[in-house]
């Protein structure tokens, strides 16, 4: 078997699509959007990040990503290990999944 004959046998498949979300890139002092999130592909589950801002809570994250506030369990489940044993301290800066299942 020579070098160059994986070449001349097998089938053309398809190039394969890059997996994973770019990273964006942030100026330093430069602020995060508070309305933007990143979306992570996680096999069949997609899953969105969020900046914690300033006045944050996760009834008003729940509201302005689900457009509940009521949801906001859903959130905190998905960050206990983050935001620990108490759901009402989340600090700025935390990065929080945002379940889209």
């Amino acid at each position: 078997m020579g070098l160059f004959d994986f070449l001349k046998k097998g089938k053309e498949e398809p190039a394969k699509q890059p997996t994973g979300t770019p990273k964006i890139n942030q100026m330093p002092g430069q602020q995060p959007n508070a309305a933007s999130t990143n979306q992570q592909n996680v096999g069949s589950t997609s899953t969105d990040t969020y900046t914690v801002q300033s006045g944050d809570s996760l009834s008003k994250i729940a509201q302005r990503q689900y457009g509940s506030a009521s949801a906001w369990t859903k959130i905190y489940n998905a960050n206990k290990t983050t935001i620990g044993d108490n759901p009402d301290l989340i600090k700025p800066g935390q990065k929080l999944t945002i379940p889209r299942d």
